[in-house]
């Protein structure tokens, strides 16, 4: 009852806001996506694969602050030679802020990655309430990456946090995963460790896709989150912000059938079919469970992926 009172006071401040405003987005993306995943998806031949896309890292101290220090750092991503044209040119250069204790309290030097959820700009809402109690209290470092399309990595053309594409959601996704696996390496480099990746809501979720693909065990405390972030824009507090007018009219404007396809064969790999089927409702409908096609197949599109 307490969460759902949340979501009610919090859907009451998202009136303004509409997510995936310009559509989809290209076709091209979400072919590249599923051509690369079953290489990404793999521990040992991500980890391979990006062992020719590790750029350095720079970090100098910025500052000292009681019982620690304040670093920032920044990297290429890996995305923006692994995928050129999937991040738009702000979000090219990740960007991170690192605090340590000036002495470390036990024979470890732990140090969490704090990764962002939804509407989580720049750093300093995680820096006070998550990176300086566990400095002091707990004598933890930790290091906050900065979401692309988010911070000093939005694009100029994207107001806040309203993301244009619902492509933007998955290139986003990836990159954080791609970017933590070399920042884990990087901090595990530098003699600190054991290293660990938490988030509330969508960095919850992200850490914990990054936590699973990452080659050795680790620690991962995803906070308020779930398995998948569907749900939450299809019938959760994100639902009335989503534009599902721009949604529905580049389906409907799929002159030749390139998303359609596309999206056939996703769900029909899902189902277990050998061939697509002809309609997209249809066969979606079949793998939602749903006895008869609703009337908006991009809800349900998005509701079973």
């Amino acid at each position: 009852k307490t969460f759902a009172t949340m979501d009610r006071v919090y859907r009451s401040f998202l009136s303004s806001i509409k997510f995936f405003a310009k559509g989809w987005g290209p076709v091209d993306t979400y072919q590249r996506l599923l051509d690369s995943r079953h290489v990404i998806f793999d521990r040992c031949q991500c980890s391979r694969l990006l062992e020719n896309h590790i750029h350095p890292i720079r970090c100098e101290k910025v500052r000292d602050i009681p019982g620690g220090t304040v670093y920032s750092g920044e990297f290429l991503s890996p995305v923006t030679t692994l995928f050129p044209g999937f991040l738009p040119e702000e979000s090219e250069v990740a960007r991170f802020e690192l605090l340590l204790p000036h002495q470390w309290s036990r024979p470890h030097k732990p140090v969490f990655i704090h990764l962002a959820g939804t509407g989580d700009h720049y750093f300093w809402r995680r820096r006070y309430t998550m990176a300086l109690p566990l400095l002091k209290e707990g004598g933890v470092g930790s290091l906050l990456l900065e979401n692309p399309f988010y911070g000093s990595r939005k694009p100029k053309a994207q107001v806040r946090s309203q993301l244009q594409h619902v492509s933007d959601l998955l290139v986003m996704g990836l990159a954080l995963i791609l970017e933590c696996h070399l920042l884990l390496l990087w901090l595990e480099g530098d003699g600190l460790g054991p290293v660990g990746l938490t988030g509330i809501s969508m960095g919850g979720h992200n850490a914990s896709l990054a936590a699973a693909l990452h080659p050795k065990p680790l620690p991962v405390v995803p906070c308020l989150s779930w398995t998948t972030a569907s749900c939450v824009f299809t019938k959760g507090v994100l639902s009335s912000a989503v534009c599902w007018e721009a949604l529905e009219r580049q389906l409907a404007s799929d002159d030749d059938g390139a998303l359609g396809r596309l999206f056939r064969g996703v769900v029909c790999e899902v189902a277990g079919r050998e061939k697509p089927a002809t309609s997209t409702t249809g066969v979606v409908c079949e793998v939602a469970g749903r006895e008869k096609p609703a009337t908006s197949t991009t809800g349900v599109v998005c509701e079973v992926a």
